[in-house]
Protein backbone atom coordinates (compact mmCIF):
# COMPACT_ATOMS: atom_id res chain seq x y z
CA UNK A 1 0.00 0.00 0.00
CA UNK A 2 1.42 3.45 -1.15
CA UNK A 3 2.38 5.81 1.74
CA UNK A 4 0.24 9.22 1.65
CA UNK A 5 2.96 11.56 1.44
CA UNK A 6 3.41 15.45 2.78
CA UNK A 7 6.05 16.76 0.32
CA UNK A 8 7.55 20.09 2.07
CA UNK A 9 10.49 21.67 0.19
CA UNK A 10 12.99 24.29 1.44
CA UNK A 11 12.92 26.83 -2.01
CA UNK A 12 15.77 29.34 -0.37
CA UNK A 13 18.15 25.66 0.05
CA UNK A 14 17.25 23.96 -2.90
CA UNK A 15 18.19 24.33 -7.18
CA UNK A 16 15.04 23.88 -8.86
CA UNK A 17 16.78 22.47 -11.83
CA UNK A 18 16.26 19.17 -9.83
CA UNK A 19 12.44 19.15 -9.16
CA UNK A 20 11.25 17.14 -12.69
CA UNK A 21 13.32 14.36 -10.83
CA UNK A 22 13.34 15.14 -7.63
CA UNK A 23 9.25 14.58 -7.97
CA UNK A 24 9.58 10.98 -9.73
CA UNK A 25 11.86 10.00 -6.96
CA UNK A 26 9.11 10.61 -4.38
CA UNK A 27 6.65 8.56 -6.51
CA UNK A 28 8.54 5.55 -6.12
CA UNK A 29 8.07 5.39 -2.45
CA UNK A 30 4.18 6.86 -2.22
CA UNK A 31 1.64 9.25 -3.59
CA UNK A 32 1.95 13.16 -2.91
CA UNK A 33 -1.31 14.14 -2.09
CA UNK A 34 0.17 17.56 -0.23
CA UNK A 35 3.30 19.36 -2.63
CA UNK A 36 4.46 22.90 -0.72
CA UNK A 37 7.70 24.74 -1.15
CA UNK A 38 8.12 27.72 1.37
CA UNK A 39 10.21 30.95 0.45
CA UNK A 40 10.04 34.51 0.18
CA UNK A 41 8.57 34.90 -3.53
CA UNK A 42 9.33 38.65 -3.75
CA UNK A 43 12.54 37.90 -4.02
CA UNK A 44 14.19 37.98 -8.24
CA UNK A 45 16.17 35.13 -7.26
CA UNK A 46 13.19 32.80 -7.01
CA UNK A 47 11.01 33.86 -9.91
CA UNK A 48 12.36 31.07 -11.85
CA UNK A 49 10.34 28.50 -9.89
CA UNK A 50 6.95 30.17 -11.43
CA UNK A 51 7.00 27.63 -14.68
CA UNK A 52 8.39 24.42 -12.35
CA UNK A 53 5.82 24.63 -9.76
CA UNK A 54 2.99 24.60 -12.26
CA UNK A 55 4.25 21.96 -14.24
CA UNK A 56 4.59 19.96 -11.17
CA UNK A 57 1.90 21.26 -9.28
CA UNK A 58 3.41 22.33 -5.93
CA UNK A 59 2.07 25.43 -3.66
CA UNK A 60 4.23 28.03 -2.95
CA UNK A 61 3.91 29.47 0.21
CA UNK A 62 4.66 32.79 0.69
CA UNK A 63 7.12 33.28 3.85
CA UNK A 64 8.99 37.43 4.47
CA UNK A 65 11.98 37.20 5.39
CA UNK A 66 11.05 39.67 9.14
CA UNK A 67 14.27 39.10 10.85
CA UNK A 68 17.89 39.37 9.12
CA UNK A 69 19.99 36.36 10.26
CA UNK A 70 16.54 34.37 10.64
CA UNK A 71 15.33 31.35 8.27
CA UNK A 72 11.72 32.85 8.26
CA UNK A 73 11.47 29.96 5.83
CA UNK A 74 12.57 26.95 7.78
CA UNK A 75 9.92 28.09 10.78
CA UNK A 76 6.87 28.10 8.23
CA UNK A 77 7.68 24.73 6.88
CA UNK A 78 8.14 23.63 10.56
CA UNK A 79 4.93 25.03 11.49
CA UNK A 80 2.98 23.59 8.62
CA UNK A 81 4.33 20.10 9.19
CA UNK A 82 3.42 19.80 12.49
CA UNK A 83 -0.64 21.18 11.59
CA UNK A 84 0.14 18.45 9.01
CA UNK A 85 0.88 15.75 11.08
CA UNK A 86 -2.24 16.64 13.54
CA UNK A 87 -4.79 16.40 10.70
CA UNK A 88 -4.05 12.99 9.91
CA UNK A 89 -4.02 12.99 6.41
CA UNK A 90 -0.70 11.65 5.30
CA UNK A 91 1.38 8.84 6.83
CA UNK A 92 4.71 10.57 6.10
CA UNK A 93 5.99 12.93 4.94
CA UNK A 94 9.33 14.10 2.32
CA UNK A 95 11.73 16.97 3.94
CA UNK A 96 13.48 18.84 0.70
CA UNK A 97 16.22 20.32 2.20
CA UNK A 98 20.24 20.67 2.56
CA UNK A 99 20.08 22.64 5.96
CA UNK A 100 20.61 20.78 9.49
CA UNK A 101 17.44 22.72 10.74
CA UNK A 102 14.81 20.30 10.00
CA UNK A 103 16.89 17.37 12.20
CA UNK A 104 14.41 17.83 15.28
CA UNK A 105 11.61 17.80 12.93
CA UNK A 106 12.30 14.82 11.31
CA UNK A 107 13.09 13.38 14.42
CA UNK A 108 9.56 14.57 15.70
CA UNK A 109 7.52 13.03 12.72
CA UNK A 110 9.12 9.99 13.19
CA UNK A 111 8.70 9.56 17.04
CA UNK A 112 4.77 10.39 15.80
CA UNK A 113 5.15 7.13 13.82
CA UNK A 114 5.55 9.00 10.39
CA UNK A 115 7.63 7.37 7.69
CA UNK A 116 10.07 9.98 6.57
CA UNK A 117 12.34 10.43 3.48
CA UNK A 118 14.85 13.32 3.63
CA UNK A 119 16.05 14.83 -0.20
CA UNK A 120 18.65 17.36 -0.57
CA UNK A 121 22.68 17.48 -1.78
CA UNK A 122 25.26 16.31 -0.57
CA UNK A 123 26.36 18.72 1.56
CA UNK A 124 23.80 17.75 4.20
CA UNK A 125 24.88 17.66 7.56
CA UNK A 126 25.02 14.27 9.25
CA UNK A 127 22.41 14.62 11.73
CA UNK A 128 19.54 15.81 9.78
CA UNK A 129 20.66 12.44 7.30
CA UNK A 130 20.74 10.08 10.43
CA UNK A 131 17.35 11.83 11.30
CA UNK A 132 15.31 10.12 8.32
CA UNK A 133 14.27 6.80 7.64
CA UNK A 134 15.67 7.29 4.13
CA UNK A 135 18.11 10.08 2.82
CA UNK A 136 18.40 10.64 -1.07
CA UNK A 137 20.74 12.50 -2.68
CA UNK A 138 19.92 15.13 -5.69
CA UNK A 139 23.41 14.58 -7.13
CA UNK A 140 22.31 10.87 -8.10
CA UNK A 141 18.59 11.88 -9.49
CA UNK A 142 20.68 14.17 -12.75
CA UNK A 143 22.46 11.74 -14.22
CA UNK A 144 22.71 7.50 -15.37
CA UNK A 145 24.09 5.14 -13.59
CA UNK A 146 26.82 2.92 -15.04
CA UNK A 147 23.59 0.60 -15.34
CA UNK A 148 21.71 2.68 -17.53
CA UNK A 149 25.00 3.70 -19.66
CA UNK A 150 25.40 0.01 -20.38
CA UNK A 151 22.14 0.25 -21.97
CA UNK A 152 22.16 3.03 -23.89
CA UNK A 153 23.75 3.74 -27.16
CA UNK A 154 24.91 7.08 -26.10
CA UNK A 155 27.95 8.12 -23.88
CA UNK A 156 27.24 11.84 -23.72
CA UNK A 157 26.60 11.89 -20.29
CA UNK A 158 29.12 9.13 -18.84
CA UNK A 159 32.13 11.43 -18.00
CA UNK A 160 29.28 13.55 -16.23
CA UNK A 161 28.32 9.62 -14.10
CA UNK A 162 32.33 9.55 -13.33
CA UNK A 163 32.83 12.62 -11.87
CA UNK A 164 29.90 12.45 -9.35
CA UNK A 165 29.92 9.09 -8.36
CA UNK A 166 31.08 8.19 -4.75
CA UNK A 167 33.94 5.16 -4.95
CA UNK A 168 32.82 2.66 -2.78
CA UNK A 169 35.51 2.43 0.02
CA UNK A 170 36.12 -0.15 3.36
CA UNK A 171 33.71 1.59 5.12
CA UNK A 172 31.13 0.91 2.87
CA UNK A 173 32.37 -3.01 2.13
CA UNK A 174 32.46 -3.52 6.05
CA UNK A 175 29.04 -2.20 6.54
CA UNK A 176 27.57 -4.53 3.63
CA UNK A 177 29.53 -7.62 5.51
CA UNK A 178 28.53 -6.85 8.75
CA UNK A 179 24.99 -6.51 8.29
CA UNK A 180 24.96 -9.67 6.24
CA UNK A 181 26.28 -11.58 9.08
CA UNK A 182 23.70 -9.51 11.26
CA UNK A 183 21.05 -12.09 9.21
CA UNK A 184 22.58 -15.16 8.03
CA UNK A 185 21.51 -18.39 8.24
CA UNK A 186 23.71 -21.76 9.46
CA UNK A 187 25.36 -21.36 6.02
CA UNK A 188 26.07 -17.79 6.31
CA UNK A 189 23.52 -17.07 3.23
CA UNK A 190 20.82 -14.06 3.50
CA UNK A 191 18.20 -12.79 1.85
CA UNK A 192 19.55 -9.60 -0.29
CA UNK A 193 16.41 -7.63 0.30
CA UNK A 194 16.53 -8.51 4.20
CA UNK A 195 20.33 -6.80 3.82
CA UNK A 196 19.35 -3.75 1.70
CA UNK A 197 16.94 -3.43 4.83
CA UNK A 198 18.29 -3.33 7.48
CA UNK A 199 21.78 -1.19 5.62
CA UNK A 200 18.95 1.40 5.07
CA UNK A 201 18.21 1.52 8.87
CA UNK A 202 22.00 1.60 10.16
CA UNK A 203 22.95 4.44 7.05
CA UNK A 204 20.05 6.17 5.74
CA UNK A 205 21.87 7.87 2.76
CA UNK A 206 23.25 4.40 1.57
CA UNK A 207 21.72 3.86 -2.17
CA UNK A 208 23.23 1.69 -4.85
CA UNK A 209 23.04 4.71 -6.89
CA UNK A 210 25.61 7.32 -5.01
CA UNK A 211 28.48 4.27 -6.41
CA UNK A 212 26.92 4.48 -9.79
CA UNK A 213 24.69 0.94 -9.68
CA UNK A 214 21.14 1.44 -10.14
CA UNK A 215 20.55 -1.20 -7.82
CA UNK A 216 22.04 -3.29 -4.53
CA UNK A 217 22.74 -6.71 -6.65
CA UNK A 218 24.93 -5.22 -9.54
CA UNK A 219 26.53 -3.10 -6.51
CA UNK A 220 27.22 -6.69 -4.39
CA UNK A 221 28.35 -8.42 -7.62
CA UNK A 222 31.18 -5.51 -8.29
CA UNK A 223 32.83 -6.11 -4.58
CA UNK A 224 35.02 -9.37 -4.49
CA UNK A 225 33.99 -9.94 -0.99
CA UNK A 226 30.66 -10.78 -1.63
CA UNK A 227 29.03 -13.99 -3.53
CA UNK A 228 25.49 -13.98 -4.45
CA UNK A 229 23.42 -17.17 -5.40
CA UNK A 230 19.65 -17.03 -7.06
CA UNK A 231 16.50 -19.17 -6.09
CA UNK A 232 13.97 -20.38 -7.11
CA UNK A 233 10.59 -18.58 -4.99
CA UNK A 234 8.44 -20.61 -3.39
CA UNK A 235 5.74 -19.94 -6.09
CA UNK A 236 8.74 -20.52 -8.59
CA UNK A 237 7.60 -16.70 -10.65
CA UNK A 238 10.40 -15.13 -10.00
CA UNK A 239 14.41 -15.76 -8.22
CA UNK A 240 15.60 -14.94 -4.90
CA UNK A 241 19.07 -13.38 -4.60
CA UNK A 242 20.95 -14.30 -1.75
CA UNK A 243 24.63 -13.28 -0.56
CA UNK A 244 27.08 -14.15 2.00
CA UNK A 245 30.91 -13.18 2.66
CA UNK A 246 33.48 -15.24 1.00
CA UNK A 247 35.33 -15.88 4.16
CA UNK A 248 32.25 -17.07 5.40
CA UNK A 249 31.85 -19.94 3.05
CA UNK A 250 32.56 -23.36 4.06
CA UNK A 251 35.44 -26.03 3.12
Amino acid sequence: MDLNLAVLIDGDNIPSSYIKEMMEEIAKYGNPTIKRIYGDWTKPDLSKWKKILLENAITPIQQYGYTRGKNATDSAMIIDAMDILYSGKVNGFCLVSSDSDFTRLATRLREAGMKVFGIGEKKTPNPFIVACDKFIYLEILKYKTEDDEDESESTDKKPEVKNNIDKITQKEIKLISATISDITDEDGWAFLGDVGSLIQKKQPNFDSRNYGFQKLTPLIKSIKSFEIEQREAAKGKSKLIYVRNKKQRKR
